[in-house]
């Protein structure tokens, strides 16, 4: 089986997101996990400005004709070399040294990545290298699958098209004048909504033949008007296409017993060293812990999604418990003066970092004995799952993949963290509230650590779920070239 897989960016090249942990990872693990079996998968994804400035060993394959009115434009192609997963770097005027990852400028995103995707498709073409699997990810890389539908060529008339929806919002809005530049039209014919014909996400997720969501309960939600962003009528169209693929987690990168960002590895057996940590925090903040009081943090983009609103107002509800907090993170101006605002209120209990700190991060997840995570919505979410990892019980709404991997079973003995239901601070004041009284209890709040440290979140279970996907579409796509022969 041959699988071909798209993205925007991927670690340890270039990382914006929660899809570049995705396309680092997943590829990887799948490569893993087929070592013995016939089975190759290869990496496209464009040749950011971020990684021209500090470019891995690289070999030049193919300079390629990209058509585009009024003339066509060209593109390079390079192969890392020396790695595991056979990589390409595809590159081009539009890709300078200077430019970001993703522009504030939509119609020039879109010009950039509708070029990548149907430069990949040439690239394919020019080495004659026929996938059964053309994978694409979230909006960046649709237009490959809607082409390859659009404009039939009998080089892909048996590769099977899915596409993964990292965060359904993004749709792409700003490239459809890019999309008709490209030569890709609207979906007039198609039971697509009017508005999403030539939005690059919606012409994807129509030309695929499986749409994979994130999570399981994130495929769920995006048949539904409150997270469909628009489409969910047509997502219940194609119910059976849908399939919920829990993301998984670097196992190497976050390990408290070899992480060497933190002060004092710990592990299961050694769990009562995670107050050290807490310590050493403290002492690096110049702060001095009030008795009996947990740490909670917050690690997240300060953005209305993940809540931070509910944060603030449900930690104003609850002064007069017990609690101290440390917030790190950076995103929306107005939410940034919010979580100053908290801090200046309650100087001995809140710490604002407004800054994106990658290594403050992982000492905060040892140091913190819960992480908040209030999100309106999370399609899956690593937070919560690092924090388990970390014996830092989580506290999540309950939504996308939140609700599929935090257990609030009601009974400490078998729980792993702590949901509310709805995006109120009501409910999040009384489920802070409930994690506080437990905290107080040293052996219920062991136990409910280590049951989240017992959790399995590694890449190998969401790598397999992946694998069954692709032999299906192989499958089918087979059985179909069969029949339209039999037709002929």
């Amino acid at each position: 089986m041959k699988v071909f897989y798209l993205a925007a960016e991927a670690e340890p090249y270039v990382k914006v997101g929660g899809l570049g942990d995705v396309a680092g990872s997943l590829p990887h693990a799948l490569q893993e996990i087929t070592a013995e079996t016939d089975f190759e998968l290869r990496v496209a994804i464009p040749f950011h400005g971020a990684i021209q400035q500090q470019p891995p060993p690289l070999k030049f394959l193919v300079t390629l004709q990209v058509p585009h009115y009024p003339q066509p434009l060209q593109a390079q192609v390079y192969e890392l070399e020396q790695t595991a997963v056979k990589t390409y770097f595809v590159s081009g005027s539009l890709f300078t040294r200077d430019a970001p990852v993703y522009s504030a400028d939509t119609s020039f995103d879109g010009v950039k990545f509708t070029f990548f995707s149907l430069a990949c498709l040439e690239f394919l073409q020019a080495i004659d290298w026929r996938p059964d699997v053309v994978h694409a990810n979230d909006w960046h890389t649709a237009p490959a699958l809607y082409a390859m539908l659009v404009q039939p060529l009998d080089f892909f008339r048996q590769s099977a098209r899915i596409i993964t929806i990292h965060n359904l919002p993004y749709l792409g809005h700003g490239a459809a004048e890019a999309l008709a530049e490209f030569g890709l039209p609207p979906a007039v014919n198609s039971p697509l909504p009017v508005w999403a014909q030539q939005l690059p996400l919606p012409l994807g997720i129509y030309a695929a033949d499986r749409i994979i969501a994130v999570s399981p309960t994130y495929a769920k939600e995006i048949q539904t008007s409150d997270f469909g962003a628009g489409l969910d009528e047509y997502l219940s169209l194609r119910r059976e296409d849908i399939v919920g693929i829990l993301n998984g987690l670097d196992l190497k990168v976050w390990d408290p017993s070899t992480d060497a960002k933190i002060e004092y590895p710990y592990d299961l057996r050694r769990l009562q060293r995670k107050e050290l940590n807490k310590k050493q925090l403290f002492e690096e903040f110049g702060w001095r812990p009030l008795e009996g009081a947990p740490l909670i943090g917050m690690i997240t983009r300060l953005d209305y999604q993940k809540g931070i609103d509910l944060a603030i107002a449900a930690l104003r509800k609850i002064k007069d418990a017990p609690w101290q907090a440390v917030i790190l993170g950076t995103g929306n101006p107005a939410l940034e003066q919010a979580v100053y605002q908290l801090q200046l209120e309650f100087p001995e209990r809140l710490r604002a970092v407004l800054r994106f700190d990658p290594h403050l991060s992982h000492r905060l997840y040892a140091a913190a004995d819960m992480l908040l995570i209030p999100s309106r919505y999370e399609p899956c979410g690593l937070a919560q799952m690092i924090a388990m990892r970390y014996g830092t019980v989580p506290i999540g709404r309950a939504t996308g993949g939140l609700r599929d991997t935090i257990l609030d079973s009601g009974n400490p003995e078998t729980s792993t963290g702590f949901l509310f239901e709805h995006p109120q601070s009501e409910e999040l004041e009384i489920t802070l509230r409930r994690a506080i009284q437990l905290y107080s209890n040293r052996r219920i709040w062991r136990t409910i650590q280590r049951n989240g440290m017992k959790q399995d979140f590694s890449w190998a279970r969401s790598a397999r779920e992946y694998l069954a996907v692709y032999h299906e579409v192989v499958q089918e796509k087979t059985y179909q070239s069969v029949s339209e022969g039999v037709n002929v």
